[in-house]
């Protein structure tokens, strides 16, 4: 069994001066104050004060339309001209439909509000159908929705409208009607006007960028809206480098997040584009950045994997975008802020994610995974994560949507079966890990990644540090899991705690126990095999009593469907408040 080699005595490591990325806010979310502010905020826009604000002349025109860059779903579009409604697991009927009925999840009222499902209809053949539906979903959705609602006319569900509304103006807008035709020109203008004082409130998040995408995209097209556009410009300018980090990395460290950006900023580019015009630099420079990074988290299957709360992305998604973008054929290997590492060679592909998890002003949703990779044998997956939930069209079962979030879901280390980083009831993370060190190093050999969280510090004393060499040719992945005394736990009780390392396999994969009981050969669906073996020290180079256990698992794969699946799971106790667990994935055959 490879062993990866110890690191020299001293030797800074090439990522920054102290190696380390660390968790910003940590757990803190959204202050008193914040929140007060927001609810405040809120109260005003529902005043008779900023409905005379948002009076104004409406156009009778818009100048072009933009070009939606994702696809529409024609089955859901098939739904919609058959009467229902369908999304997140709800189907509303639109015969009557006023969008103000009980019941709705809130990921359906959001996708509903935000007129997402205009792009579904845009997509299906008959022309005639999809206009009637579109109109008459829009004349209901005017006619409950015409005041501010908290939801409806929030800042980012606003700008997600202004923006689906024009992108698809030939579906919305065709009618010969023109008293309807006018109510809608002069609803977009009215939530234009609300915007210009809405989009900046609140936190830098994605949110802020939905808000302000739409409200550059009408100050655009939609005519005298020059001052409009160049304030939303600057508000863009000065939001994309807090979410893209300088490697190309969303702050929010959620794949889905990136993608969602990626998106939102092509078709706001469109929008000058429509117009013979050449979009801002702030576009494609983000672009630039963003699309290489998000093909770094792929596998040899092409997908990207499900981290920090969002779900599989499935191929066509990515090479979508690589069509759309001048990077997107780029892959990036190492996220030096973002904390997401590659190392590749041969058929092997390996993503570890080696940051700590994301802040809780920046994400609601993200996953207790720290230190946990996933590989891939050519378009087969070998080692992977459970799966996430944000993203997909269907709801999962709230057991197991929340249990996609914890350390045992992702191959990687447990202490005492505790998360490493805390799991808040409402899906949020909590105190934990809020520094991981970092090295990358190649060689010869092979390529090398070292790597340490701080998460069960506080509650257990102790540190967990991982490495993994890839070798040159990519048929063996070596690595190590150790568990060792914080120096801070020297004040601290004294005590052993059981642990695991998990490594899920992928979906059809089979694992075959070895005799002695300390290793596994597993064979992916095209029938290659690889060896796993594992072999557990006391942290002093002795023996340590351990054992290695097959158990199932699951995988949730980009479309929802639940695969069942196995998983290795390498099980010990401390001793001396110490372990060192060797172990290797090494191709058996060619």
């Amino acid at each position: 069994m490879a062993r990866p080699p110890q690191p020299a005595p001293n030797q800074p490591p090439p990522q920054d001066e102290d190696g380390s990325l660390r968790r910003g806010s940590g757990d803190r979310g959204l202050s008193l104050a914040e929140r007060l502010t927001a609810e405040l905020t809120s109260r005003l826009y529902a005043t008779s004060l900023h409905r005379f604000r948002l009076r104004g002349r409406f156009p009778l025109k818009l100048l072009a339309a933009p070009a939606d860059p994702v696809p529409g779903d024609p089955h859901i579009g098939e739904r919609i001209l058959a009467g229902r409604l369908i999304h997140a697991g709800h189907t509303a009927m639109t015969r009557d439909i006023t969008f103000q009925e009980a019941g709705p999840p809130p990921q359906w009222r959001e996708w509903a509000h935000g007129w997402q499902w205009l792009r579904d209809l845009a997509i299906l053949p008959d022309r005639a159908a999809a206009r009637r539906a579109a109109e008459n979903l829009v004349e209901r959705w005017l006619g409950s929705f015409g005041d501010y609602d908290a939801l409806g006319w929030r800042a980012d569900v606003a700008g997600t409208r202004l923006l689906m509304a024009l992108g698809h103006a030939p579906l919305i807008l065709s009618s010969s009607n023109q008293i309807y035709r006018s109510a809608v020109l002069s609803a977009m203008a009215t939530w234009a006007r609300h915007l210009d004082r809405a989009a900046r409130r609140g936190t830098e998040g994605l949110g802020q960028a939905k808000a302000l995408c739409g409200l550059y995209a009408a100050g655009t097209l939609i005519p005298g809206g020059e001052a409009r556009a160049s304030a939303a410009l600057a508000g863009l300018n000065q939001l994309m480098p807090v979410l893209v980090l300088p490697d190309g990395g969303i702050a929010s460290r959620s794949a889905v997040d990136a993608l969602t950006l990626a998106d939102l900023l092509l078709f706001t580019a469109g929008a000058p584009e429509a117009l013979g015009n050449r979009a801002p630099p702030v576009f494609a420079d983000t672009l630039a950045r963003l699309a290489p990074a998000l093909r770094g988290l792929m596998l040899g299957d092409g997908q990207i994997g499900a981290w920090h709360g969002g779900a599989v992305i499935g191929a066509d998604t990515p090479d979508r975008l690589s069509r759309k973008v001048a990077t997107g054929t780029e892959i990036r290997r190492g996220g030096r802020w973002s904390g997401y590492q590659r190392l590749s060679a041969g058929r092997s592909v390996v993503v570890i994610d080696a940051g700590p998890p994301p802040s809780a002003r920046l994400s609601n949703s993200g996953h207790a995974g720290t230190l946990a990779f996933e590989m891939s044998d050519g378009a087969e997956r070998l080692i992977s994560n459970c799966g996430g939930v944000r993203g997909l069209q269907t709801p999962l079962a709230p057991a197991l949507a929340s249990g996609l979030s914890t350390t045992a879901a992702h191959s990687t280390l447990v202490i005492a079966d505790t998360n490493s980083t805390r799991i808040r009831d409402d899906g949020t993370l909590g105190t934990g890990v809020e520094e991981v060190t970092l090295a990358h190093r190649s060689s010869a050999e092979g390529q090398l990644i070292e790597t340490s969280h701080n998460g069960y510090v506080r509650r257990f004393g102790l540190l967990v540090r991982r490495r993994l060499l890839l070798t040159a040719d990519g048929n063996e992945l070596a690595g190590e899991d150790l568990i060792e005394a914080a120096p801070a736990s020297l004040l601290r009780r004294r005590a052993e705690r059981n642990f695991d390392v998990r490594f899920h396999l992928g979906p059809g994969v089979s694992a075959t126990p070895t005799a002695d009981g300390m290793g596994a050969l597993l064979k992916s669906p095209s029938g290659r095999i690889w060896a796993f073996k594992v072999r557990l020290e006391d942290g002093q180079g002795g023996n340590h009593p351990g054992r290695l256990a097959i158990e199932p698992s699951v995988w949730v794969d980009a479309a929802g469907a639940i695969a069942r699946t196995q998983q290795l799971v390498v099980l010990g106790t401390t001793q001396k408040m110490a372990a060192d667990v060797h172990w290797s994935l090494k191709r058996a055959g060619k």
